[in-house]
């Protein structure tokens, strides 16, 4: 048994020896080396294969490039862009040395020294696309130019092995400065702009001829993203991120011994001019063909896939009331300003954005005069402050918390506060005493008259009483930008900043119930390759019905008898809210049937260069411009157009919340309480003006363009009060120097 036991371990042994030995054989140096080299090989075999097959096409062309189609909803023509690429090719020789320079600093310091491609950045871009991270940057300018000029913006495998292959062979037979004057004259810029001398003319209003070498680094810095860093559009950190790159650009030339250091020193930022609607997109096309491009932008159609052309966008906006919209403002407004022979009438912008509160459709837009004329549009614009028009939302955050008032009475319409003007607020680390409109006192109003009289003192102590957080926390949920919007009792006053669009979706959220509500303005993009998915308009409850339909409530009020009743009719059911910002440099009407969700506003800017925000008090020759005057008479006047001259639909209100206290509340015994416009109201009634003990963000103006400049955040300084005034009062009967309010 011994000597067969051990015969079976020496056999076990030796199996395990051989199968040990298999695995290591396998896995020699000698074999891996042979197969690492074996790889190299059969991959060099296949490149040159490749290379011997890929020969350098014809030009692409751009000449084939398609246009894109913008429809109404109903499928009728809006506007048609693209169908011819706007550029100039101009020869190198015109383009300043040291701007070619910037070119090269920007996007490849070593282009003439290099041999036409990157591998590390092609290999890093090709592992990018296999593993679907998308677009990766470190193509030389030699692969630039081929992509835009004999290939595809396509981000494929296939592509981009072709990019490489036809950039060698281009850089064999080609001159540096010839790939540089075909990469300059191809590459897209933005604004429409393809080539240096288009983009020079969209950005500088000059030549390429003439362009200097600070605006030269600007227009090279911008190839890395044109949308993002076009200065006229860029969010605040697209503005940070390319004068980065805009610096970067210098100081590689000052690297490369293109620009010397002292020189350097002295350049500033050169800001571009603001940009024009390109032909065929003038009135209101061009502000609806922008809005939809933004839209598909933030849907990931980017504005190079989007200029490649191609593409059918029909939009939610509807026809008919897109012109009753553009009719009502001719109307109500222009009609009546005389903008050549009036210094302030020069300056009036007006906005609206008309919302479908049931699916968030963006019916009707109004950008501004003419997108040709003022290619910034009024109603996606985001630098002034709502105003009053924000106070609905401190009584339905109140009511949504469930808030009660430093006496404990749980909040509801017919809840009392001290409606004393100046009136500090109580329980506030943040001293605040806003003084009310035309500082007139009130005793004992209920929540529903100060909304209706817009009781700065009420509103103020409101926020205090559910705390500034909440009500933020609030507001961001109904869709209230977080711009500039800060955490403290005078945002009651509306001291951030927001667009019509952003609060016609506000105002629909309310009419909505609760349920949140999006603007949304493209209905279907399609392109033969790729479609967009729409935006769905509508989201989750972010208040309750409840606290919804008893804002609802309180605003019906503020349209029947209140200092909205410029839009008061027969023919509809509304609420609303007015809004005068401070110094009058804004006016809104914020308001809503059951059907429509439409805010209007007036904006008082600058015609310098630069812009700048100024008053509108004195437009047309009418004193004060509130949202009560204006912005309430266009509103009137388009939704009983837009509604076909009226609607039998109702509000159906649930759970309208009344408070804990309900009493009548006695005049205080200043006369000028008892306002004579309540029963006959003027032409240009409006709401009252208030004013925070912070100093609001109005006290700074803008760069040009506004919509990227804010005008600041307010300080919570509490020394630094003004004499509010607001609107509800006619012209003649207030001062004309108003501040925050209604």
């Amino acid at each position: 048994m011994g000597r067969a036991d051990a015969r079976r371990a020496q056999g076990r042994g030796a199996r395990r020896a051989a199968r040990s030995g298999g695995i290591r054989g396998l896995f020699t140096w000698r074999k891996m080396l042979g197969t690492f080299f074996g790889l190299c090989l059969l991959v060099m075999g296949a490149f040159v294969a490749l290379y011997m097959y890929v020969d350098v096409p014809a030009a692409n062309a751009q000449a084939e490039k398609q246009s894109n189609v913008y429809k109404y909803s109903d499928g009728t023509l809006l506007a048609r862009t693209g169908s011819g690429v706007n550029r100039e090719i101009v020869d190198l020789a015109v383009v300043p040395k040291d701007v070619q320079h910037a070119f090269v600093a920007a996007e490849n310091k070593s282009f003439y020294r290099d041999q036409g491609v990157d591998l590390k950045g092609t290999t890093r871009g090709l592992l990018n696309t296999l593993s679907g991270k998308g677009k990766q940057g470190g193509s030389t300018i030699t692969q630039q130019y081929v992509k835009n000029y004999y290939l595809t913006q396509d981000q494929t495998v296939t592509r981009k092995l072709k990019e490489l292959v036809i950039s060698l062979k281009v850089d064999q037979r080609m001159k540096k400065n010839d790939i540089l004057a075909g990469y300059l004259n191809t590459v897209y810029y933005g604004r429409g702009a393809s080539g240096i001398q288009a983009a020079a003319q969209a950005y500088y209003g000059v030549d390429a001829e003439d362009l200097d070498v600070s605006q030269g680094a600007y227009l090279a810095a911008l190839l890395q993203a044109p949308s993002q860093y076009d200065w006229a559009v860029a969010s605040p950190t697209g503005k940070k991120l390319v004068k980065e790159r805009w610096a970067y650009t210098l100081d590689n030339m000052v690297d490369e011994g293109w620009l010397d250091q002292a020189a350097r020193d002295k350049l500033t930022f050169p800001i571009p001019k603001s940009p024009k609607a390109a032909p065929g997109l003038e009135g209101q096309a061009g502000y609806l063909v922008e809005a939809a491009n933004q839209e598909m932008e933030r849907q990931g159609i980017t504005e190079e896939m989007r200029e490649a052309g191609g593409w059918t966008v029909t939009l939610n906006v509807n026809k008919k009331r897109q012109k009753q919209l553009e009719k009502s403002v001719d109307r109500q407004l222009e009609s009546k300003l005389d903008r050549k022979g009036n210094k302030t009438d020069a300056t009036v912008q007006a906005g609206a954005t008309s919302v479908d509160p049931k699916t968030g459709k963006v019916l009707a837009l109004y950008g501004g005069v003419g997108a040709t004329e003022h290619w910034m549009s009024n109603a996606t614009r985001q630098d002034y402050q709502p105003a009053s028009t924000f106070k609905p939302l401190v009584l339905a955050s109140a009511l949504e918390n469930g808030s009660k008032t430093q006496d404990g009475d749980v909040i509801g319409l017919d809840t009392v506060y001290d409606g004393t003007s100046k009136r500090p607020v109580v329980g506030s680390d943040i001293p605040f005493n806003p003084q009310n409109e035309d500082d007139i006192s009130y005793d004992n109003p209920t929540v529903q008259k100060a909304m209706d009289k817009s009781i700065n003192s009420v509103f103020a102590q409101m926020v205090v009483d559910v705390t500034p957080s909440a009500v933020k926390k609030t507001a961001l949920a109904m869709g209230v930008p977080d711009k500039n919007f800060p955490v403290a009792p005078a945002i009651t006053l509306g001291t951030m900043n927001a667009s019509t669009w952003d609060m016609a979706g506000v105002y629909a959220t309310l009419d909505n119930h609760g349920r949140k509500v999006t603007p949304t303005i493209v209905k279907s993009a399609k392109h033969r390759d790729r479609t967009m998915e729409p935006v769905d308009g509508t989201g989750e409850q972010v208040i309750s019905r409840a606290s919804a339909d008893t804002v609802t409530k309180a605003l019906t009020e503020v349209v029947d008898i209140g200092s909205g009743r410029e839009a008061n009719t027969s023919a509809y059911d509304a609420a609303g809210k007015t809004g005068t910002s401070e110094n009058n440099k804004a006016a809104w009407f914020a308001a809503y049937t059951p059907e429509l969700s439409t805010v209007v506003a007036l904006y008082g800017e600058s015609t310098k260069e630069g812009g700048g925000q100024v008053t509108l008090t004195g437009t047309a020759n009418s004193g004060r411009a509130n949202g009560g005057g204006f912005p309430a008479k266009i509103w009137a006047d388009y939704t009983l157009g837009a509604l076909g001259g009226g609607s039998d639909a109702t509000f159906d209100l649930e759970g309208v919340e009344r408070g804990e206290t309900a009493v009548t509340e006695s005049p205080s015994a200043t006369p000028s309480e008892t306002e004579t416009p309540e029963e006959t109201p003027s032409e240009e009634t409006e709401e009252p003006t208030e004013t925070p003990s912070e100093s609001p963000s109005e006290e700074t103006t803008p760069s040009w363009p506004p919509s990227e400049s804010p005008s600041g955040t307010p300080s919570d300084d509490p020394s630094a009060t003004k004499d509010p005034d607001d609107g509800d009062q006619p012209p003649g009967e207030r001062p004309g120097n108003g501040l925050l309010g209604q």
